[in-house]
């Protein structure tokens, strides 16, 4: 009897787990081939025409389409989905030309079809996609004399291994090279702040130098920078709907949170976002948060006027200043 419920509630975490992942399939009208970059990470190792991602844990993510023919561009979009559910997704020129996202349809995982013979199936992965490449070549050499090479590569790491035997057997050539490639998507990709011992959120590195990373300059600003590049307004004004869809405060808060952690924001767009919120605490909360994903930091001081209380004012103020020094 112990085992039958042991068994039961492993099934139940099954689907439960299940229920909370998400699959996206990617394909070109045309058949162009490409590769799916997800917050940064190329998923698939080749580039394909039809493409499965699955068990993906959130509900958005920045998404880089990446084409073999270089001379066709490559895409950038944020993606917003609903957990447990499978999304298609084709890839096609629009009436201008241009090679465009485009939402097709979405079921639940349960009724997913099963994935077709043509279609490359990847897990999502957030780490590098490692290829590793191995070439022999044996050569026959009649002469009686021998020798052999090992050299290392102290950068990449490959080696290469050659044997040379002149007794007639032949020569053989074996080279291994191990090579680690990250796509990046597109916005700058910053680690997400944590939570220190004192309730405060500790921000990491940032690229404060725009012109040398080749980031967005804002017209008319002259502050510091805090990301490379801010959310267009067509996505923006769909996280704020993804939102604001939400009945109670926790929800809208974790979903702020999951969408911003992709992403840049301007101070404007943050201070729009706090005021989905009803209560104060959840404006504060979003705002600290907020801050480590913001292009103009120097604007931030605007997001005062969200607030109804003064002491919510100098608690912000008071949090970045910590992170200033």
């Amino acid at each position: 009897m112990k085992h039958l419920l042991i068994i039961a509630l492993a099934m139940v975490a099954s689907i439960a787990v299940k229920a909370q992942s998400t699959n996206l399939i990617f394909f070109t009208e045309q058949g162009e081939r490409f590769s799916v970059v997800l917050n940064g990470i190329q998923q698939n190792e080749y580039p394909q025409t039809n493409i499965l991602v699955q068990n993906l844990p959130a509900p958005n993510y920045k998404l880089k389409v990446i084409f073999e023919d270089s001379r066709l561009g490559e895409i950038d979009k944020n993606l917003f989905f609903t957990r447990g559910t499978e999304s298609t997704f084709v890839i096609r020129k629009n009436n201008k030309g241009q090679y465009v996202v485009k939402f097709m349809n979405q079921v639940p995982i349960a009724e997913a079809p099963e994935p077709v013979q043509t279609q490359s199936v990847v897990v999502y992965h957030t780490e590098p996609i490692t290829t590793t490449t191995t070439t022999t070549v044996v050569n026959n050499n009649p002469s009686g004399a021998g020798i052999g090479i090992s050299i290392q590569d102290p950068v990449s790491g490959g080696n290469i291994n050659m044997n040379v035997n002149m007794n007639g057997v032949g020569t053989q050539t074996s080279t291994t090279t191990t090579t680690t490639t990250t796509t990046s998507s597109g916005n700058a990709m910053i680690e997400p702040p944590r939570l220190s011992n004192d309730g405060n959120y500790v921000e990491s590195e940032r690229h404060h130098d725009h012109h040398k990373h080749g980031g967005y300059v804002l017209q008319g600003y002259n502050g510091p920078y805090g990301c490379l590049e801010p959310m267009s307004q067509v996505d923006f004004e769909s996280a704020k709907r993804s939102i604001s869809s939400k009945s109670f405060e926790d929800s809208k808060l974790t979903i702020a949170k999951q969408i911003i952690q992709s992403n840049c924001l301007l101070s404007s767009q943050v201070k729009e976002i706090m005021l989905l919120f009803s209560f104060e605490d959840s404006r504060l909360t979003f705002a600290k948060y907020a801050y480590a994903y913001t292009l103009d930091l120097g604007n931030y001081y605007k997001l005062n006027d969200a607030f109804t209380f003064e002491s919510s004012i100098d608690e912000l103020n008071k949090y970045i200043e910590s992170q200033r020094r």
